[in-house]
């Protein structure tokens, strides 16, 4: 199988040597993704809720990118500063998997990169 690419100006350009995302066969797999407004490249202001709306715009923005949609999502890594705040993440999070929602881990940790409270990476396949 070959890998290929995935890449759209909708979403955040890498900070780092990574891609946005990769498809390898029928599976493409989203990078983790902070929240940063692709217009302006800086982190969204606001809270929990407002970072992780923009984190999953972005992963759709990806995965729309390659042909895909949320519902597409099989499995979710989702890392947080807070904890505490997991009800807050929650409410915005299930307004985006409605139906048939996908595995998911969640788990604190102690930082993320520009000061990110969340960070999100996804496994879609297609089919």
């Amino acid at each position: 199988m070959t890998k290929a690419v995935i890449f759209t100006e909708k979403a955040p350009k890498p900070i780092g040597p990574y891609s946005q995302a990769v498809r390898v066969g029928d599976m493409v797999f989203v990078s983790g993704q902070i929240p940063i407004d692709p217009a302006t490249g800086k982190l969204v202001e606001g809270g929990i809720r407002e970072q992780t709306r923009r984190v999953l715009e972005n992963i759709k923005a990806i995965l729309e990118s390659a042909g895909l949609s949320l519902s597409n999502v099989t499995w979710v890594f989702v890392a947080l500063k807070d904890l505490s705040k997991f009800s807050e993440f929650n409410e915005v999070y299930s307004e985006y998997f409605r139906e048939s929602p996908p595995a998911r881990i969640t788990v604190e940790v102690s930082n993320l990169p520009g000061g990110a409270l969340i960070e999100i990476s996804v496994i879609a396949v297609k089919g």
